[in-house]
């Protein structure tokens, strides 16, 4: 189906049986080698897939999303299936590539915390923020037996290429992989009793509490430890640990190939190449900024994209700068996926995409080809200017540093401190003669080991590339076998104004006194305190939590002598919202052809955690609602200056109000600026005020009319010596506009002219007037009547011309070139009176049409 738009409709519900929801889907799977070397690519302007042919870099089949224009699309495929998440909805669609027919969709949650992983015939939900990792049937999207277990806020979750699926779990330090299911015979039939998918095999990687990052391999997987600075593979059973010297976070593609991992370090600008045990290379990424994605290794070269420019910069074994793909061209997200023996490169903002083959060369891919339904895409805007640069220092203190006891055992939770400028790398925390390093985003430690009935205080303080900031003392706390329970259950509710409520039943104190609970919040890969209170809730203040993004909840009781539970059983998952941003580069201008309206446009609001759903367009009294980010909006009377409003509204409401004015067309305003003319036709100069729309401009006077230029007009047909108003009209949308100007034409004179002969009498025959005819007589009356005669001029005289009239035919002979006629000139002579044309050459070139008839 070449060229054809396939439409996603709605069908039956997916997963009604695992009572659970699809929060998102993960990355795409790289291991898959395909027959025809194609990759689904998302456009996010037209909301619309397309899928490239490696081989040919074009467009074979587009599919529309409804409802998907501008949003963020997570896509997952394999040979056979497609799966896509719709980040600003949670809608999740699933396509079978063989039939291009849909085998399921459901509405879920948005935000990001959970994923879906595929590889062959295997498919996984991993839900990051509750450490659940569930096995699918991908032909009928259901359970398959139990789900593995882990903590809460687990990172990782796609297939290396020998199709084991690894999971980081940053609160043990450990890495694991977890093998698939055999399928049942029969789509969706329930398996075996006792069959479902294993963790096979566990790894430490790193201390507790350390932040990690997984990228899997063609066989294995790399960790970062982004919190001690090292790279940790494991092939084969076997672990090697290399250590790298950062001085901020670094990053991992979802998937490397190939034996060389690059860590990519955006504070630095670098890439770090790792092979075996030991950095074999470093090289630093051209251009300002922070906004570089994880370079990816492909067929010898490591490809890193700039979102600033939307530049990709690709590099050779040695670290040399060896291309520079100009990709988007503008500031966006720019996705690298190798796959189908490919690297495909696509900015979800742009219309273009490019093909990078295994010998490195790159060819562009028109995304809108194959003239696929929909409008051009937008203009591209130009690149805003770099900002500038913060001031960079070490980092602050952490703030609220509390400890509570346990049995033996002390949990030490902080907020974050101020990084000044540059991204904290971790935090140490130093008690009880131990120093622990914590990631960055790992904001609680369980101190074990102590002795019950001792006091012990801890510090903690924050670390980031200008060194170590200061640090700040916890309260003391005395171990105790006699703790509390934890709450048995909580429940955490996401509200309109953007504060997440979480309640929990009381704890049972074990005979002491509950004072205050600790609440815990966790996301995917991370793990931070979020308050404490007294009460059995408590409510999250808005934008303490990033909205969009899944979290759930633990608690902690805390008795009066300070003493702390175990952690509670985690919460739902949640996703704060609120009501939109105000959007952005909000613009008004008239619209030149209708008019009292005005046309707005402006940049898509951050939506906050909820998609947003409309706009409401607001200008002098007048609204209208849309869901795309432009609207004209009429009614607003002519020439008028108007203020528009404009405000996103999701399932929050609406949000603050964008304004900019604007001003309808209004009439046009003519000013003349000087006027001329000739014998028989008027200039006149002017400009034209067009009050914002497309003028058309006309001159008219003594019946004639001339159209045109809206800066000069010239009428023409007029009569010599006349006194007229020439009146001006300019015309757009909202009216007419009008001015004149008063210019007379200029006369037309004529020399009579009568040159004597060579011989005899020729020699004085136009000396003076004669008895009888002679040349240059003036007639009162148009024929050569001696009772009528006015007089005679001499050869050479000029005299003012009016008209022309026919009367009695007129040889000059030699005296004028022979010039003969039946016209006569009307002339200023004793009056008006008559001369033969064959006695008055008009000056100008004698041309007898300038003049009127009379």
């Amino acid at each position: 189906m070449r060229g054809g738009l396939v439409t996603i409709g709605t069908v039956a519900a997916l997963l009604a049986a695992m009572g659970m929801t699809v929060l998102g889907l993960g990355a795409a799977d790289n291991a898959v080698a395909s027959y025809d070397a194609s990759s689904w690519l998302w456009s996010t302007t037209r909301g619309e897939l397309a899928r490239v042919n490696g081989v040919t870099a074009r467009v074979d089949t587009r599919m529309e999303v409804p409802g998907g224009r501008r949003h963020q699309m997570q896509v997952t495929q394999t040979d056979r299936l497609l799966i896509l998440r719709d980040l600003k909805t949670g809608q999740v669609s699933s396509l079978d590539l063989a039939t291009l027919q849909i085998t399921a969709t459901t509405p879920t949650a948005p935000g990001l915390g959970v994923s879906v992983a595929l590889h062959e015939d295997a498919a996984f939900v991993v839900d990051a923020v509750q450490g659940i990792v569930r096995q699918l049937d991908p032909r009928a999207l259901t359970p398959v037996g139990e789900p593995v277990r882990y903590p809460p806020g687990i990172t990782g979750g796609t297939f290396d290429g020998a199709g084991k699926l690894w999971i980081g779990v940053p609160s043990e330090g450990t890495v694991s992989a977890v093998t698939a299911a055999e399928l049942p015979e029969t789509p969706g039939d329930a398996p075996p009793a006792g069959l479902s998918p294993k963790r096979v095999e566990t790894y430490d990687v790193a201390e507790p509490a350390h932040e990690l990052v997984v990228s899997t391999l063609d066989e294995g997987v790399a960790v970062l430890d982004r919190t001690s600075t090292s790279l940790v593979t494991v092939v084969g059973g076997q672990t090697q640990r290399a250590e790298l010297t950062m001085t901020a976070p670094g990053y991992l593609p979802t998937r490397t190939s190939g034996q060389q991992v690059p860590v990519t370090v955006p504070g630095e600008r670098s890439v770090h190449v790792v092979r075996d045990s030991r950095e074999v290379k470093r090289f630093t990424v051209p251009g300002d900024g922070v906004r570089l994605s994880p370079a990816v290794a492909w067929a010898g070269r490591f490809y890193c994209a700039d979102e600033t420019t939307g530049t990709v910069y690709a590099f050779d074994a040695e670290g040399q700068l060896v291309q520079t793909v100009k990709g988007a061209g503008r500031p966006g997200p720019v996705e690298l996926e190798v796959r189908e023996n490919h690297l495909f490169i696509n900015p979800p903002d742009s219309s273009t995409a490019q093909v990078v083959d295994d010998r490195n060369q790159v060819r562009e891919v028109d995304k809108y080809a194959n003239d696929v339904l929909g409008g051009d895409p937008p203009p591209v805007a130009p690149p805003p200017p770099p900002p500038k640069k913060p001031k960079v220092s070490k980092p602050g203190a952490p703030k609220s540093v509390t400890a509570a006891a346990g049995d033996a055992s002390a949990r030490v939770s902080w907020q974050a401190a101020a990084s000044n400028g540059a991204e904290i790398t971790r935090y140490v925390v130093e008690g009880a003669g131990q120093t622990r390093q914590v990631g960055a985003n790992q904001r609680s430690l369980e101190v074990t080991g102590l002795t019950n009935g001792e006091t012990y205080t801890f510090s903690v303080h924050a670390v980031n590339a200008k060194g170590e900031g200061p640090a700040r003392r916890s309260n003391p706390v005395v171990p105790t076998a006699e703790v509390p329970d934890p709450p048995a259950s909580v429940t955490a509710e996401a509200r309109p104004d953007g504060t997440v409520r979480v309640s929990w039943p009381e704890a049972d104190g074990q005979g002491n006194k509950i004072a205050k609970y600790a609440v815990t919040a966790t996301s995917a890969g991370a793990s931070a305190p979020a308050g404490e209170s007294a009460k059995t809730e408590l409510v999250v203040a808005a934008g303490q939590l990033e909205y969009g993004t899944q979290y759930a909840f633990t608690v902690t009781a805390v008795s009066e002598s300070g003493a702390g539970s175990k952690a509670s059983p985690v919460s739902n998952t949640v996703v704060p919202f609120t009501v939109p941003k105000a959007p952005a580069e909000l613009r008004a201008s008239t619209v030149a052809d209708q008019p009292g309206t005005v046309a707005v446009q402006w940049s898509p609001a951050v939506d906050n955690g909820r998609p947003v759903t409309k706009y409401v367009v607001e200008a002098a009294g007048k609204s209208v609602e849309v869901t795309d980010v432009r609207a004209t909006v009429g009614g607003l009377g002519n020439g008028q200056n108007v203020t528009v409003k404009v405000k996103a509204v999701n399932e929050a409401g609406a949000g603050p109000e964008a304004s900019t004015t604007a001003r309808t067309v209004a009439e046009p305003r003519i000013t003349v600026t000087g006027s001329s003319a000739d014998a028989t036709s008027v200039t006149v100069t002017f400009t034209v005020d067009a009050g914002g729309g497309r003028a058309s401009c006309t001159a008219a006077t003594g019946g004639k009319t001339a159209s045109g230029s809206c800066s000069s007009l010239r009428v023409t047909g007029l009569t010599p010596g006349t006194a007229y108003t020439v009146t001006l009209t300019a015309s757009n949308a909202a009216g007419k506009g009008t001015a004149s100007r008063a210019q007379t034409t200029d006369p037309v004179y004529g020399i009579a002219t009568c040159k004597n002969g060579p011989d005899g009498d020729q020699r004085t025959y136009c000396d003076k007037d004669v008895p009888g005819r002679n040349g240059n007589e003036i007639f009162e009356v148009t024929r050569q009547d001696n009772d009528r005669q006015a007089g005679w001029v001499p050869d050479g005289r000029r005299l003012r011309t009016y008209c022309k009239a026919k009367g009695e035919d007129v040889d000059a002979w030699i005296y004028n070139n022979n010039k003969k006629s039946t016209w006569w000139i009307q002339v200023e002579y004793k009056g008006k009176t008559y001369i033969p044309w064959a006695w008055l050459n008009l000056e100008g070139g004698d041309d007898l049409d300038v003049l009127p008839t009379c």
